[in-house]
């Protein structure tokens, strides 16, 4: 095969093969550029869109794949499949980073450090989104707007302000602990690779009895802690700003994978209840005296990512993402971040982030989600966008169904909105109904009957059925006018009938 047959051809982004890649069509050598020339719009229009809002957080990362494999059995605390059996391989992706600066800053600025996983399980996607600090500086998220605005940039001079900074950490004392953590010479890691990992907040497990532990990540490096001291910290940012970023994507490539032991805090939620810190404040640790840490396995990077914004910028994080086996907790910023991160990526990435192919779920996904930029999924084909409904067998299924919550004097449970006294659907409609005159009755049955008359397709009748049980529980007159209108045998309602 000569050197012109294994060419592949250059093409637009709708696959026409095109040669004019360099020169623009013109109105003669010297002529103006013609509006014909759309590979020329293609470019330009393209190059002007291929920067995406940049994270207001966490703005500059990096990020590799790897496995999580389990060494220690911890299934008495969680049911979560990943943690099944020793040995059990998971793939990951681990997204670190800087937290306060913008995408182009320096790897080596005193910050905290982002520790970001994604479990790819085969119960959908785990998010672990963490620091390199087993605290925060705030626990309320309320907070964390003024907090985060302090760390950027003055909106008069547009520079860095130790002004804002400190003046927000000393009026606010419980950034205390952080700061000191921030302010040694963990503020500023030698690399990604050594340093430590941490949940941060506190988590549940739930095992396969439905009890509930509470539990807290620990990322402990097998490279061993290295600091840059801050004079070598301020060198580094001017020899090499992106020092962390290239330290990482060098020891994979030449086969020195990174590797962390994970291990967890327990705590039961009568301990919980008995601490003498607040176990869901984020400004505390839990004593490694009163809770040790517990082996559960290895974390390994061992694959650099072909593409770095195709797999590191579109990677999405949310402490959303949780399986079956692993849950919330009351942890104050922890609640808040449910919220704030997925809405953060549907700002920063659209509406479908999940199917971008960092963050697709590698197994199955079936939800009633429809539409929105860049659905490239098939959008759900003609099966219907709405639950519940007669002809999707995409149902919830009871065995996911998380244990209730006790908060004390109040206890935190997805309750049956038609639960005991609050499923009385009939008396008032038929009570209106019954209000009305000969002639709105009349119409309302009219009307009623010519809207059912569309209903159509295989489920016809068990539909025009089902809605009118609804009605004879309503009113008797009500349903049998729509009943008779729909030329329906009401024999079938005898029941119906005799119970009203």
């Amino acid at each position: 095969m000569s050197e012109q047959e294994k060419t592949v051809k250059l093409t637009t982004a709708s696959g026409r093969p095109y040669y004019e890649h360099e020169n623009s069509l013109t109105a003669g050598p010297r002529g103006p550029v013609l509006l014909e020339d759309y590979i020329l719009h293609e470019k330009l229009a393209h190059f002007n869109r291929e920067r995406i809002p940049e994270r207001v957080v966490h703005a500059k990362g990096s990020g590799a794949y790897g496995t999580f494999t389990v060494t220690h059995d911890i299934t008495k605390y969680t049911k979560a499949k990943l943690f099944s059996e020793i040995g059990k391989e998971t793939r990951v992706f681990l997204r670190f980073s800087t937290v306060g600066g913008e995408k182009g800053s320096a790897d080596s600025e005193r910050d905290p450090r982002g520790f970001a996983l994604k479990f790819y399980t085969e119960d959908g996607n785990w998010d672990l989104v963490g620091n390199n600090t087993p605290v925060f500086f705030i626990k309320d998220p309320k907070k964390f707007p003024d907090f985060i605005h302090t760390q950027k940039r003055d909106p008069y001079t547009n520079c860095k302000s130790a002004t804002m900074v400190w003046d927000f950490w000393s009026l606010n004392p419980e950034s205390l602990h952080q700061v000191l953590i921030l302010m040694s010479d963990r503020g500023t890691p030698y690399s990604y690779r050594h340093m430590h990992g941490f949940g941060s907040h506190t988590f549940s497990f739930i095992n396969k009895n439905n009890e509930r532990h509470f539990v807290k990540f620990h990322f402990k490096t097998l490279q061993g802690i290295k600091n840059f001291v801050d004079a070598e910290a301020t060198a580094m940012k001017g020899l090499d700003p992106d020092q962390a970023q290239r330290d990482l994507v060098e020891a994979i490539d030449r086969g020195d994978f990174p590797r962390w032991a994970v291990k967890v805090q327990i705590m039961t939620e009568e301990e919980a209840t008995n601490y003498k810190w607040n176990p869901f404040d984020v400004t505390k640790v839990w004593s490694q005296k009163d809770f040790p840490l517990i082996d559960v396995g290895v974390l390994e990077l061992n694959e650099n990512p072909d593409n770095y914004f195709a797999h590191v910028e579109q990677a999405a994080f949310a402490p959303a993402h949780i399986v079956d086996g692993i849950s919330f907790s009351p942890d104050k910023m922890l609640q808040g971040r449910i919220l704030g991160y997925p809405d953060a990526q549907r700002y920063r990435l659209g509406a479908n982030y999940e199917q971008i192919p960092v963050n697709r779920c590698p197994f199955a996904t079936n939800n009633y989600q429809r539409d929105g930029a860049m659905r490239v999924d098939g959008n759900g084909g003609k099966a219907p966008n709405y639950f519940p409904n007669s002809f999707s067998n995409v149902q919830p299924d009871p065995i996911y169904k998380e244990p209730a919550q006790n908060l004390g004097n109040v206890v935190a449970d997805w309750y049956d909105r038609n639960g005991e006294n609050e499923n009385d659907h009939y008396t008032q409609p038929g009570d209106l109904f019954r209000l009305m005159t000969p002639e709105e009755k009349k119409n309302t049955i009219s009307n009623i009957v010519g809207a059912m008359k569309g209903i159509d397709g295989p489920k016809r009748l068990e539909i025009i059925n089902r809605q009118l049980c609804h009605f004879f529980r309503a009113d008797i007159a009500l349903g049998l006018g729509v009943a008779q209108g729909l030329g329906v045998d009401i024999s079938a309602y005898s029941d119906t009938l005799h119970a009203n």
